[in-house]
């Protein structure tokens, strides 16, 4: 199990003093973050491709080849490639031209002459959330996974243990679990663990093509094979020769292709469409689904023959409701994430939020909860996250799913119930004061009147709770 905060967050430092450097690097590390220092332009290109980096500080001077450029126009092609990314810009003077052309140019804050720790702490609280949260397996040292396993429950550590144990071998692997659980992650982990980790890691979403275009992307095809192939290209099979093929989503494919696929992983060799030669390749085939495979083979909706083949070892990735001991984490996870877009310093969680969350059954599983808390820390503020200035995305979650049990049997907890919570919970906060807490909650004086009208018939509400 290791930390968030344990050198996952990159900074790139593109400084050629080595004392300025220095001052840099002494504050990263005291904040478990990890710095990479560089002192050429081309060192720069080359290492801006390696990791997601969180943050850039970014000397004025720093030149681009023959004289091209200064640092100015670095920002300008770093921005090219991700216009998002905060770029502090470090100079030896305190230059007001400098700083006014850094901030136009896209930078986010301007250091002259002493780089000052508290200056660069509180640049860090702003621009690298930072909150602690438990990582199962993350890409520090798991350089193919595209992000990190969060999380600490039974069940998801069961998994990364299943997944270490297959991963040495050869066996092909089918990773089942519903849509937005982290499949691929479980996927990429297999890989980054195996013999291949050095080889490639191929996907191929099995969902989004026709039978034709699914052939042609899997196989490749000749120049002339059909109309518009004005070229030969390369498949995606053989793309992967040495790594591993990640067939996303296989049970959505038509049962011709399912005929073709068989053949090739059982021979390893195929054909390219309108082609003869064969094409011989060593790849390790890991497939997901998000359907009952069993079943589906059962009533003939997936050839047996085939989910044999790609069975070896069958993993189970679980549902968000099925690891609700997560939950903390991959919120507090999604906020490092996404705060500084939004531009918030976030230092806690309403206790309404945290109660919604834990009553709601995450239909769309880890992948909603990422939207979720990107949406209220877009379209809110203050430094506490809090879903209930946001009733549309309550309305939203109600018309997407029936919420989960309680855990004592009692029934199901409607999110009207839950709503009804936040506004008695708002009214006790502002001591009934409903014009203040219609404020807080993000409706209207009326709305909120109509709405302790409604809840006063419901039973649980004694006579008097919401005047």
């Amino acid at each position: 199990m290791q930390r968030a905060s344990e050198h996952f967050y990159h900074v790139l430092i593109a400084q050629a003093d080595s004392r300025r450097a220095g001052v840099i690097l002494k504050v990263l590390a005291e904040r478990n973050l990890r710095g990479t220092v560089v002192t050429s332009y081309s060192t720069l290109r080359s290492m801006f491709q390696l990791h997601p980096w969180k943050l850039v500080f970014l000397d004025c001077g720093f030149c681009c080849p023959q004289g091209t450029g200064d640092g100015f126009a670095v920002v300008e092609t770093l921005h090219a490639d991700r216009p998002e990314l905060p770029i502090i810009m470090l100079s030896s003077d305190d230059s007001a031209a400098k700083a006014l052309k850094a901030i136009r140019g896209g930078c986010v804050d301007f250091i002259a002459r002493t780089i000052d720790s508290q200056v660069l702490n509180r640049l860090i609280d702003q621009y690298i959330p930072n909150h602690p949260i438990e990582i199962a397996a993350g890409p520090h040292t798991d350089s193919h996974l595209s992000g990190p396993i969060v999380g600490r429950s039974r069940e998801l550590q069961q998994l990364i243990r299943m997944a270490a144990a297959v991963a040495p071998t050869s066996a092909p692997v089918m990773i089942c679990g519903p849509s937005g659980s982290g499949k691929e992650l479980a996927a990429q982990l297999i890989h980054s663990r195996s013999k291949r980790a050095q080889g490639p890691f191929v996907r191929v979403n099995c969902a989004a093509l026709s039978e034709s275009l699914l052939e042609s992307e899997l196989f490749g095809h000749e120049k002339g094979a059909f109309t518009g192939a004005l070229m030969q290209h390369q498949g995606r099979l053989e793309r992967a020769h040495g790594g591993t093929l990640m067939l996303d989503e296989i049970t959505e494919t038509p049962p011709a292709f399912q005929a073709k696929l068989l053949r090739a992983i059982e021979q390893m060799y195929f054909e390219r469409v309108g082609g003869s030669r064969q094409i011989q390749v060593n790849v390790r085939v890991i497939s997901t689904t998000n359907k009952d495979i069993v079943k589906l083979v059962q009533q003939g909706g997936f050839r047996a023959d085939l989910y044999y083949r790609l069975a070896s070892v069958r993993l189970h990735v679980p549902a968000l409701a099925e690891r609700m001991e997560d939950l903390g984490d991959l919120t507090w996870w999604f906020i490092n994430e996404y705060a500084h877009e939004a531009g918030r310093s976030i230092t806690g969680i309403s206790r309404q939020t945290l109660e919604i969350f834990q009553a709601y059954s995450w239909p769309g599983n880890i992948r909603q909860l990422r939207n979720i808390i990107r949406t209220i820390l877009i379209l809110t503020t203050g430094p506490v996250l809090s879903i209930t200035e946001l009733p549309w995305l309550l309305d939203e979650m109600r018309a997407l799913t029936m919420p989960k049990e309680e855990a004592g049997g009692a029934g199901e907890i409607p999110l009207a119930e839950l709503e009804r919570r936040a506004i008695l919970a708002a009214l006790d906060r502002w001591e009934g004061n409903q014009t203040r807490a219609a404020q807080v909650l993000g409706i209207s004086d009326r709305t909120l009147r109509e709405k302790v009208k409604k809840y006063r018939k419901l039973e649980c509400i004694g006579a008097g709770t919401l005047e």
